[in-house]
């Protein structure tokens, strides 16, 4: 790993940045069920904005979202899916001309035998990366 010029190393995991989504615009929410029933698939949505919307502009908006699935007594997570956002109101004719925008949210289906956690992270082009998490209990 590389030092800064302070000598301090700098890690990946420190920068997710994580917050109550009812208070900041930037943090992915999972939609899931609480339960689930082993071996059958379940829906899982991931959304950024969903209480206070998220601009979508060219200079400003959500490029993607990650979901992983970290099985109970498992060391690494699962991926799930990624998803990019491609469309922030960008063509030809400059930056916000289009009427072409994506809305930053996303629909995955996953099923298990063992209960876990669902984990989120999003990147904004402006305030970088964003986490959360939510526990499923498989039955």
């Amino acid at each position: 790993m590389e030092k800064t010029k302070e000598g301090i190393m700098t890690e990946l995991k420190d920068l997710f940045q994580g917050a109550d989504w009812k208070k900041e615009k930037h943090v992915p929410v999972i939609e899931s069920p609480d339960t689930a029933k082993k071996g059958e698939f379940f829906k899982i949505n991931a959304i950024v904005g969903k209480e206070i919307a998220h601009p979508n502009t060219t200079a400003h908006h959500i490029r993607w979202i990650e979901l992983y699935f970290l099985p109970d007594g498992e060391k690494f997570p699962y991926q799930i899916g990624k998803f990019e956002f491609t469309s922030h109101g960008e063509s030809t004719q400059g930056a916000d001309t289009s009427t072409i925008f994506t809305h930053p949210e996303m629909v995955a289906s996953l099923k298990s035998d063992k209960s876990g956690t669902i984990l989120a992270s999003s990147y904004c082009n402006i305030h970088g990366l964003w986490q959360s998490s939510k526990r499923v209990e498989i039955k």
